[in-house]
């Protein structure tokens, strides 16, 4: 259902925009968590280090889908605020025919050059076979991956963020019932793990793009509705465009970051896969509201009340504090328990990584959360540019000082670069966001 996020109290509409978008967030999160979990307890712990060594590669592919998401969402939000119907059913049709193009190529490049990518990380030879074949697997689900996206940056931007939710709770459940069958009953390896992801993504995908589609056959229009727009579609890249090479960059970073990771052996790498997740799930919770800021920022932009974005930062970053008091104080003196749900018996390399990763990072999450608020409303209003700029400079710091730390702190070097990245990178997102709210104000001002 269609929701208006341009009027009402705006934390009282964010909390119950945002709410449901955080546990899709989750469940999708869940996805890879199961892989992880089943393969570190089900197979070993070679089999954790090869599903969390792929999911880096797979994480360029995602920046891909979350840049379509992102740039269709917040167009059609804009749209959706300034009631302009017709194109807004027209953004939605050109986004889904141009991403067939981008899934053609990304599917053949990676399918054929996955090989040529793990090496280039230095995935140590006992885990490569399985690397290679999660890989291969995942590939060939991404089209499911990216319209999955479309399909709820389409909602979102409706202001419909239950249903998506429900579709992934139950796909969620779905994949990690079915992860256990494939690997314990059917003994398929590494390889159960990557099927059983590709079939409940592929489910939920199908569902998703039919509620699409009867959700804006319910939108009145007037006349003929055009099934493409070069120009709508040039609206669309300049916030996929930016999104996507942000998101590639951080993506490739990652896969640095995970090549100097390797040359430490299967076990730091086993660590680092369990705890990566975790940190992962707290990263894209933050993100969940700030995807629901960019659509209640795009939203209100569009129809022309500018002043109700401001009160918008305010209640995202009351939020965000909420959700980092918890998982701060459990991931910091907890950690080690979390370590055990991916691994039975994890070697003294794998248990140190992963609860030194988390008690490194939890601390931080206060500022990080910061940014990806902030980083949410530049997305909405269109300040694409400092939302790039601030997001590498997080990018660049965190894998220049991974490999510098490591030469002098071993491992651990490697994960104390995160705050740095993060603290400097959320500055910066502040000071654009705030920057940006006073401009308008001081125009509101002069009218």
């Amino acid at each position: 259902m269609a929701r208006d996020l341009t009027v009402g109290k705006p934390s009282s509409v964010l909390l119950k925009f945002c709410l449901p978008l955080l546990g899709s967030i989750i469940f999708q999160q869940l996805y890879n968590i199961a892989d992880s979990f089943v393969a570190g307890k089900f197979i070993g712990e070679n089999a954790l280090a090869a599903v969390g060594n792929s999911y880096e590669i797979t994480l360029l592919f995602i920046a891909f889908a979350f840049g379509c998401n992102i740039g269709c969402s917040v167009i059609v939000s804009r749209l959706f605020g300034a009631k302009k119907y017709n194109d807004l059913k027209t953004a939605v049709y050109t986004t889904l025919i141009s991403s067939a193009v981008i899934c053609a190529v990304l599917v053949a490049v990676g399918y054929f050059f996955g090989s040529s990518l793990l090496s280039l990380i230095n995935t140590p030879e006992n885990v490569f076979a399985d690397s290679l074949l999660y890989l291969k697997i995942y590939v060939l689900g991404f089209p499911f991956v990216l319209y999955y996206n479309v399909s709820t940056g389409v909602f979102s931007a409706l202001g419909d963020s239950k249903t998506p939710f429900v579709f992934l709770a139950c796909s969620s459940v779905a994949n990690i019932a079915t992860d256990i069958l494939f690997v314990t009953a059917f003994d398929m390896g590494v390889a159960g793990v990557a099927w059983a992801t590709f079939i409940c993504q592929g489910v939920s995908c199908v569902l998703a793009v039919i509620f699409v589609m009867r959700a804006l056959s319910k939108i009145k229009t007037e006349g003929r509705v055009r099934p493409f727009s070069f120009h709508l579609l040039g609206q669309i890249s300049a916030v996929a465009v930016p999104s996507i090479l942000q998101q590639s960059c951080v993506s490739v970073g990652n896969i640095v970051i995970q090549g100097i990771i390797n040359s430490f052996g299967s076990g730091v790498m086993a660590g680092y896969s369990a705890a990566i997740k975790l940190n992962n799930l707290v990263i894209t919770s933050f993100s969940a509201v700030g995807n629901g800021m960019s659509n209640y920022s795009a939203q209100n932009l569009g129809a022309g009340k500018k002043e109700r974005i401001k009160s918008g930062v305010g209640s995202g970053f009351r939020m965000v504090w909420v959700l980092c008091v918890p998982l701060v104080i459990l991931y910091f003196f907890f950690g080690k328990y979390l370590i055990y749900a991916f691994l039975d018996t994890p070697s003294e390399a794998a248990m140190s990584t992963g609860t030194d990763i988390l008690r490194i990072l939890s601390p931080f999450y206060f500022f990080i959360s910061m940014k990806l608020v902030c980083d949410g409303v530049l997305r909405g209003v269109g300040r694409m540019r400092d939302f790039v700029i601030a997001t590498f400079t997080d990018l660049v710091l965190r894998v220049a000082l991974a490999k510098i730390l490591s030469d002098f702190f071993g491992s651990v070097g490697i994960w104390l670069a995160w705050p740095i990245g993060w603290i400097i990178a959320t500055a910066m997102s502040i000071i654009f966001c705030r920057r940006w709210i006073k401009k308008k104000e001081l125009s509101s001002q002069s009218l």
